[in-house]
């Protein structure tokens, strides 16, 4: 580890990535992120286990990755996404510093679950719909629950894409991509991703540490040497 590292471990430490909050099973909690010490590659680490086969946004050579634990039902998530997320993403992922991965962890509101099913179908057709219906769920939050999702959903996909919203709705009734779902819920349980959201932070291909709530872009930013 050389100087620049650990100088920007150091920094991670003093912000304190232990004073934020994020979702706990419907409520919001202490954050639990901020180990360092630990530089696994990002090949080894349990977070990024089948990375390529993920949802991403930015070049895959990028020096500095993310992966994100989200769930589409989680307040937190979405104070996240509309604040650190944006930035990182008008800017780093952009201008090709950053890639952003998203990973799928309905652990909070029931309504999630039925969600992350339909954000797999979509993803399994196309890409760029799966990131418009990802903003779509944090942006319309308030108006899901676990009875209206899917019928909400593909009202809003036969509006904003080009899909079949009915066969989305379909599979993700039928969990037809369930493995997907499964395997970022496994990722995320064998890397310790015990609330929402929960980002692990990657440098130059090594791990460098993670960060839960709604952590700042100055914090993420200097971790990551951006």
């Amino acid at each position: 580890m050389d100087f620049t590292r650990r100088a920007a471990l150091a920094t991670v430490g003093a912000v304190g990535l232990g004073t934020v909050a994020g979702c706990l099973g419907g409520a919001t909690g202490s954050d639990g992120g901020g180990d360092t010490g630990d530089t696994t590659p990002i090949g080894d680490h349990p977070a990024a286990g089948g990375l390529d086969a993920q949802p991403a946004l930015g070049a895959a050579d990028a020096g500095a990755t993310v992966v994100a634990f989200e769930d589409p039902s989680c307040p937190t998530c979405r104070n996240f996404e509309r604040g650190t997320g944006a930035r990182l993403k008008d800017g780093p992922v952009a201008d090709g510093d950053l890639r952003f991965v998203s990973r799928v962890y309905p652990i909070i509101y029931p309504w999630g679950k039925p969600a992350v099913q339909a954000l797999e179908a979509v993803y399994a057709r196309d890409e760029d719909a799966y990131w418009t219906l990802f903003d779509h769920y944090f942006a319309e939050q308030d108006s899901f629950d676990e009875d209206n999702v899917l019928d909400l959903t593909g009202s809003f996909l036969r509006e904003a894409t080009g899909l079949d919203a009915a066969a989305v709705v379909g599979d993700a009734a039928a969990e037809e991509y369930d493995d997907a779902v499964q395997a970022d819920l496994d990722a995320g349980r064998a890397s310790g991703a015990n609330r929402t959201p929960t980002l692990f932070l990657f440098r130059d291909g090594d791990y460098v540490t993670r960060a839960t709530g709604n952590v700042s872009y100055e914090t993420i930013a200097s971790a990551l040497q951006l």
